[in-house]
């Protein structure tokens, strides 16, 4: 939790004094039908926090609020519509859940059986798969795309399986697994 006693906070490009920061906390508290664009747009208006063309920086403001809570200075009322893109994290279940590692040279797994990934399930698999296991995280993916996985045909389990992606981007093929 950061100390804003005497002292301002850069959020978004703004400097906040603990007063506006205390000021946004009234703002949530003495109306609680307000939601988060809504009191964005307040705060735009009270702090005269605007862009080069007049407009209010709202997003920006968002944006700040958001970093405050984190910061625990203020908290705000709930998101009505989740993370406003549409989209959601794959839910992790069982399925994706770790096996035994494999320590194998790799002539031993044999002939791999790749396919395309065509239904339903398979997609939601695919995407939990990525969120569990890649580096990054499940994200939406750009351009078109060919989602794939792939299984061991030799020794391996067939619960052994391999997520493979090939994107086009900017005209150009690329691998990522």
């Amino acid at each position: 939790m950061i100390d804003v006693a005497d002292a301002a906070v850069r959020y978004c490009g703004r400097l906040f004094t603990s007063k506006e920061i205390d000021r946004i906390g009234q703002l949530i508290t003495s109306d609680r039908t307000l939601n988060r664009a809504q009191l964005s747009r307040i705060v735009c208006d009270e702090f005269n926090w605007l862009r080069p063309d007049g407009r209010s920086k709202e997003m920006s403001c968002r944006v700040a609020m958001l970093r405050m809570q984190k910061d625990g200075l203020i908290t705000l009322p709930p998101p009505q519509k989740g993370n406003g893109n549409g989209r959601t994290r794959p839910r992790l279940t069982s399925a994706s859940d770790p096996k035994e590692p494999l320590s194998l040279p790799a002539g031993a797994f044999g002939k791999l059986l790749f396919g395309p990934v065509t239904t339903g399930d398979d997609s939601t698999l695919w995407n939990e798969l990525i969120e569990r296991y890649h580096y990054l995280g499940y994200k939406p993916l750009p351009g078109q795309c060919r989602r794939g996985t792939g299984l061991s045909a030799g020794q391996i389990s067939s619960e052994s399986v391999i997520c493979t992606l090939l994107s086009t981007m900017h005209g150009s093929l690329f691998y990522h697994g």
